[in-house]
């Protein structure tokens, strides 16, 4: 039992870490670059498609920046409907529930880039008392609770998605929501128990589609546990499951229709390349390793990173540990628990990962490589390390470790908080060079053929800059009243036009694709 001394003190270092966990989220949230897909956010919460840019993407027309950032914000013709269409007609992959609450949240606060992401943070907030609640269910364990919120709240990977505006943090709540919902509705057997946990879902699968995974998890855990008979708990389960599946049929009719397929996720990657990034992911629960670097050193579309894991790498003597200390938390787990905590545990590390991670070693891809669809993997893996740490409370030494891995959270939201870019803004990240070399020209023009990723640049361009969309494989009139001609992330075929035309085009900055034209 532990003294009156040391609950106390326990208690103000876990307040003080999660303190930290809630400024980190909210702390310089407008600094890092608004990139491709938070600028699809906006777009879509907008309610805009491909059409309303038509006027702009019209050869040779010269539009301010002002002219591109309309459309990261509704007008007043455009309604909550129109939020549901843009997705269900261009991007029926993303469920609406995140984008319309979204766009409820700028109605009070505004849509600039801060106030989506301060959307995101103030919803992942309640994934800290949710981790909680799972732990009580699962474990029966106030301190192992406590120990998981403080990991939750201070995770690098947790912070980076909470400041972000796009919909993790609100799949983050659904899962630890849902999952906490089954084990009260298994535990209770009431009829309002199963009613919470349908609802879970239904607003879990209107959130992000993976959460098919998690629900299947979920059935896998009762089939086990009831030893493999249809019971009264997997029947109601079933019947469950199957009542959040329906009322989520007209989006998956919708998706169905109009579905367009993810190409980048398809992009093949040297099987190194692939376990060094698993290895990163898995670290970057506790520890973020980018804090070593100030290049991008993972590149999704070439699949080929700057960043190699091996004994050379001082980043690996910090990842090491960190691996250890999760297998071994996942071995203790099996050893000194019940069936019910550890199979719960492994079945939601396992269930939603497996799928990507065959897929990518079969036919080839990255999907299990990008952090952001293992979420539910990653919270298992933080319950069984949080559930070692309070076993081990009274030892000093497992004291110190879990300060060591706090202090490594702590230092890696510090430093990523000051940051301009960091790896989850992926193509984007080189933006802000880009952007600057732009900016030091006199009277620049910013040519490009994707509205997306120029509307991603224009958050940090000048009001003086013109910029000029061009649909391909047209090649663009250049006025020679610019000083500087600037080619953004061009097509091969808009860039071969322009030197058919005998324009000179030389690069400026080969890492975030800029090149400047001359006559």
């Amino acid at each position: 039992m532990f003294k009156f001394k040391d609950k106390l003190k326990l208690k103000y270092f876990l307040a003080i870490v999660i303190a930290l966990g809630i400024f980190f989220r909210f702390a310089s949230i407008d600094k890092k670059v608004y990139w491709y897909d938070e600028t699809v956010t906006s777009i879509r919460l907008s309610g805009y498609t491909k059409e309303d840019f038509s006027d702009l993407v019209s050869d040779s027309r010269v539009i301010r920046v002002a002219d591109l950032q309309k459309y990261q914000q509704p007008d007043a013709k455009k309604g909550l409907i129109d939020t549901i269409r843009s997705l269900a007609v261009e991007n029926p992959e993303h469920p609406p529930l995140y984008f319309m609450l979204a766009r409820l949240w700028g109605q009070g606060f505004g849509y600039s880039p801060a106030a989506m992401r301060s959307f995101s943070a103030a919803i992942s907030l309640l994934a800290l008392p949710l981790i909680y609640w799972l732990c009580r269910e699962l474990f029966e364990s106030p301190l192992t609770g406590w120990i998981a919120i403080a990991f939750l709240s201070i995770s690098p990977l947790h912070v980076l998605y909470a400041q972000e505006a796009r919909g993790y943090s609100l799949w983050t709540v659904t899962i630890l929501l849902s999952s906490a919902a089954l084990l009260r509705a298994m535990r209770l057997n009431k009829s309002i128990n199963w009613a919470l946990y349908t609802l879970t879902l239904v607003v879990g699968l209107y959130t992000n589609l993976l959460t098919v995974l998690v629900a299947i998890a979920h059935g896998i855990y009762i089939f086990i546990l009831s030893k493999f008979r249809l019971g009264q708990v997997f029947s109601a389960y079933f019947i469950s499951s199957l009542s959040a599946f329906l009322a989520f049929f007209p989006w998956c009719f919708l998706m169905l229709t109009n579905f367009n397929d993810i190409d980048w996720v398809k992009n093949e990657i040297p099987l190194p390349t692939l376990v060094s990034r698993w290895l990163l992911n898995f670290s970057a629960i506790f520890f973020d390793a980018a804090i070593g670097y100030s290049d991008k050193f993972i590149d999704i579309k070439s699949g080929y990173d700057n960043l190699h894991i091996n004994f050379s790498n001082p980043l690996i003597y910090a990842i090491i540990p960190i691996l250890i200390i999760i297998l071994y938390a996942l071995g203790f787990l099996f050893v000194y628990n019940e069936n019910r905590v550890w199979l719960f545990i492994l079945i939601l590390i396992i269930v939603p990962t497996l799928p990507l991670l065959l897929k990518d070693l079969i036919d080839g891809g990255q999907r299990s490589s990008i952090p952001r669809y293992l979420i539910p993997c990653y919270l298992g893996i933080q319950l069984a390390v949080a559930y070692l740490i309070s076993y081990y409370w009274q030892q000093k030494l497992w004291r110190l470790i879990a300060v060591i891995i706090i202090s490594g959270g702590v230092v890696s939201c510090a430093i990523s908080s000051q940051a301009e870019t960091w790896w989850n803004k992926y193509s984007s990240y080189y933006n802000p060079p880009v952007a600057q070399i732009v900016n030091q020209t006199k009277q620049p023009l910013v040519i490009g053929s994707n509205a997306i990723r120029v509307t991603s640049l224009s958050y940090l361009l000048d009001s003086k800059v013109r910029l000029m969309l061009v649909k391909e494989p047209n090649v663009p009139k250049i006025a020679g009243k610019f000083s500087d001609v600037f080619l953004f992330r061009p097509a091969k075929s808009l860039k071969s036009g322009l030197e058919q035309q005998r324009y000179k085009v030389e690069l400026v900055h080969e890492p975030g694709d800029l090149w400047r034209i001359k006559r």
